[in-house]
């Protein structure tokens, strides 16, 4: 099977209304860089520092996601999504996607597609170009969406959308050689 001619997907949050832009930074990642390995499912699955600035006063709450939308899916892969982060939670420390006991007041994690409640790095098929993994951090008008660790991350972002006031994202790519 031929996965590196497929047309490269559109960028998730392009086709979403606008909304202002806030600063997504990392001690691990750099925007536009590669994922390094320990953030990988080869490497571990370790979930990366990340944290926030610049979101607008009204800010209540946060979600937290992770989504490769070049996966050969018709829906693109969730590697991580995080709700009901606190609004004067600026920060995630290194390996907090490991488990909910690793989250900060009420956050959670919600299923990702790999059926677990935690983060899992990237994975594209060998062989494939590179994937983008979209970290995204939406900054929201209220301090829980009132969802479940049962809702999917697909949900949960349809749920966001009518409280997302504004977003950060930081964007790394992944590729694994052919075997």
């Amino acid at each position: 099977m031929d996965l590196q001619n497929r047309p490269q997907a559109p960028d998730p949050y392009d086709s979403l209304p606008p909304v202002p832009a806030f600063a997504l930074a990392s001690d691990d990642l750099g925007d536009g860089a590669t994922m390094p390995p320990p953030f990988t499912a080869a490497g571990g699955s370790t979930s990366p520092h990340l944290r926030w600035s610049g979101f607008p006063p009204p800010t209540r709450g946060f979600v937290l996601t992770c989504f490769d939308p070049d996966a050969p899916t018709p829906s693109g892969y969730w590697h991580w999504a995080v709700v009901d982060l606190a609004a004067d939670q600026t920060e995630i420390a290194q390996g907090a996607g490991a488990s909910d006991l690793t989250l900060e007041g009420a956050a959670f994690h919600l299923r990702g597609d790999n059926g677990e409640h935690s983060y899992m790095g990237a994975a594209p098929p060998a062989g494939d170009r590179p994937h983008r993994y979209v970290f995204a951090v939406h900054a929201l008008d209220v301090e829980t969406l009132g969802l479940t660790d049962e809702t999917t991350p697909a949900a949960a972002s349809f749920q966001a959308l009518f409280h997302t006031i504004a977003r950060a994202r930081l964007t790394v790519t992944y590729q694994e050689p052919a075997r």
